[in-house]
């Protein structure tokens, strides 16, 4: 089902932001450098907001190239998806009759070795309908990482909407947890009456927080294997899993046999407007279709947004595999400039998102993100144009980077030349 995206992305946006490279990509950094205090600095931290960043959005001075790394949902249709929008067939999604809609959630739930799949408007309703279903009863019990975007960035809807409790692992530097701490987090002595029961498993792949990391095939067969020793189910967040797959090479089915039921983002990396998938088996998609609607996720004329999604699955899959070479790229070249102003451990860099810290004491996170997103005086000579590189920064001591279909392989040569240029000025004024 994937093809080559050229003939689609060509057309889709001005040169001045999209520059597509279609040359085989070099091969991945195998051996990244640790710097000494890399991991005091990416410490855990309560800090841990990357939202609301408090810096200006993508507009700014006619002639300076904008680099939003912010997050990779900031990506827009091109003409192609555009197009494909416009001469969607659609009906009425709620009765069941978007062919459109049925379309994509039959080819999807294909694509990742389910049996049906049901289109969401977004990923944080369909994580919360598959707590709903998986745990029927309220004060059912969830195990999930401590750092997941489930536990942090969905406003505890597992609580507020389905009265399911978390309880919480602490999650590693890879995304991944300790499955002796997985056992130990179940309740066994249901239904005595002081415990919740323990129903479903969750984990994150990618693994947003620890910086886009690809959770390892056998650590998920293993904790596929704990719950069905205790009877519990295993759900993915996986909002970037098709990050996931092509960082493995292997098919997303390949990843997801070992759960038994995912959330696929449609409008981050893939370049989707809106929606995403939740996908497992058939009685679990008929029972939450009556949980999206209940949430008010049932949509009419979906087919609008249902065609975007079904382009994004068909052409733009494979390119994410620029994404993550271009992060590669910007983080040797952090690791090239001066050796104590940036810490990142390069090897850690999996997909699209990167991940670096400031040891530095007097160029912190905010200041180094306010000094990248404003051009400088100075700076237009010495790059001979104007460029602001937007990132966010992060928890603990970090800078959180996202590469998408936005952002080229100039573009990220551009952003590396920002780089390298605020760390001059920065050092500069620091001797002076």
């Amino acid at each position: 089902m994937i093809v080559d995206y050229k003939p689609a992305i060509q057309s889709s946006m001005s040169t001045s932001i999209m520059s597509f490279s279609c040359r085989l990509l070099i091969p991945w950094i195998k051996h990244g450098t640790l710097h000494k205090s890399f991991t005091g600095h990416l410490g855990r931290s309560s800090a841990r907001g990357y939202y609301n960043t408090g810096q200006a959005g993508p507009g700014g001075t006619s002639g300076v190239r904008v680099v939003d790394l912010r997050s990779d949902t900031v990506t827009q249709p091109g003409p192609a998806m555009r197009r494909a929008v416009a001469e969607a067939e659609v009906g009425d999604d709620v009765m069941g009759e978007d062919p459109t809609v049925n379309d994509l959630q039959k080819s999807a739930a294909a694509l990742f070795g389910m049996e049906a799949a049901l289109f969401v408007p977004s990923g944080t309703m369909s994580n919360l309908i598959a707590v709903m279903v998986h745990c029927p009863a309220r004060g059912d019990e969830i195990i999930v990482g401590d750092l997941s975007h489930l536990h942090i960035y969905e406003q505890g809807g597992s609580a507020q909407l389905a009265g399911v409790h978390s309880a919480t692992v602490t999650t590693l530097p890879d995304g991944t947890f300790d499955l002796n701490q997985l056992e130990l987090k179940i309740r066994r002595g249901y239904p005595d009456p002081h415990y919740p029961r323990s129903r479903l498993v969750c984990v994150e792949n990618t693994h947003n927080v620890q910086g886009g990391r690809v959770l390892p095939l056998a650590f998920l067969q293993e904790v596929r294997a704990v719950a069905d020793r205790h009877g519990l189910s295993v759900h993915m967040d996986g909002a970037r899993v098709m990050n996931a797959a092509v960082a493995l090479g292997v098919s997303p089915s390949t990843i997801l046999q070992h759960t038994h039921t995912v959330s696929v983002c449609l409008s981050k990396g893939l370049g989707a407007p809106v929606g995403t998938l939740l996908a497992g088996p058939r009685d679990f998609v008929s029972r939450a279709l009556r949980c999206r609607k209940a949430l008010g996720g049932g949509m009419r004329q979906a087919g609008v947004l249902a065609a975007a999604g079904k382009f994004a699955l068909t052409h733009l899959v494979q390119r994410l595999e620029e994404d993550h070479h271009n992060a590669q790229t910007f983080a040797r070249a952090l690791l090239q400039c001066d050796p104590g102003l940036f810490a990142v451990d390069a090897a850690a860099v999996e997909t699209n998102i990167l991940r670096f810290c400031l040891p530095e004491p007097g160029l912190g996170p905010s200041e180094f993100c306010a000094r990248m997103a404003r051009v400088c005086e100075g700076e237009e000579a010495a790059l001979g144009q104007g460029v602001r590189v937007l990132m966010c920064p992060h928890f603990g001591n970090s800078v959180r980077a996202v590469w998408h279909l936005g952002v080229s392989s100039e573009d990220t040569q551009l952003a590396i030349g920002k780089m390298e240029f605020v760390a001059s000025q920065y050092l500069k004024e620091k001797h002076e």
